[in-house]
């Protein structure tokens, strides 16, 4: 299905960011980590689960276990005591584990800065390797989530019927300037404000910039 709205303009998509910033300069996820290792076995964790189970899930984990080496020392059993509250956890298990040997055999142990060498390890999509490689690496890369997809496509900052459509829409049309924290930004405004059933338009900070055509009124 067609979109049924424009594009943001570049100095629509000036002023889109220009706000956010100005309202929180330095976003962070909300995924808790110590270090690369640990974000990336975080955001594995994620998928299909919340940030805050998977943190609640990682709070003793992570002060047990900071590298692959202590992740296969741990083993896959053990670890699953720590993660069993989480959807999926014997197949996160599993790919963490799997992931572990694959550092440890192929990387000395330490988080690749590429995508393609992320997307090497067991269980490591796309998505997960821009988390990691924004978060960890602070490169200007941007991982399009449901929040993501859902805010480009509503606002007019990117059309896309796939996440990788809208993703490369969001790398092309947003300046340089913004990249780097554009990310956070975007889920951000996507998990809290501009909701999937009923988006709280009426108190957004952007809705003067936001195309979406269907903006709910009054009241929220």
């Amino acid at each position: 299905m067609s979109p049924t709205h424009r594009l943001m303009t570049s100095e629509e998509i000036t002023h889109f960011f220009e706000i956010l910033q100005s309202l929180n300069p330095d976003p962070q996820g909300e995924l808790q980590f110590t270090n690369s290792f640990t974000l990336l076995v975080a955001v594995v964790l994620s998928a299909q689960a919340t940030d805050k189970g998977v943190n609640k899930a990682t709070a003793d984990l992570f002060k047990k276990v900071s590298t692959p080496q202590e992740m296969l020392a741990l083993g896959e059993n053990g670890l699953k005591q720590y993660i069993k509250t989480i959807g999926l956890y014997n197949s996160k298990a599993r790919h963490i584990i799997a992931l572990s040997q694959r550092l440890v055999d192929a990387f000395e142990g330490k988080i690749p800065e590429t995508r393609d060498e992320l997307e090497s390890l067991p269980g490591v999509g796309r998505k997960t390797a821009n988390v990691v490689l924004n978060a960890a690496f602070q490169q200007p890369v941007i991982a399009v989530d449901t929040h993501i997809f859902r805010v480009a496509n509503r606002t007019g900052l990117a059309f896309g019927k796939t996440p990788l459509d809208v993703e490369k829409g969001l790398m092309k049309r947003i300046s340089p300037h913004w990249l780097l924290k554009a990310h956070h930004w975007l889920i951000l405004l996507g998990r809290y404000t501009c909701k999937a059933r009923t988006p709280l338009c009426p108190i957004c900070p952007v809705s003067k910039e936001c195309q979406y055509p269907s903006k709910t009124k009054g009241s929220v």
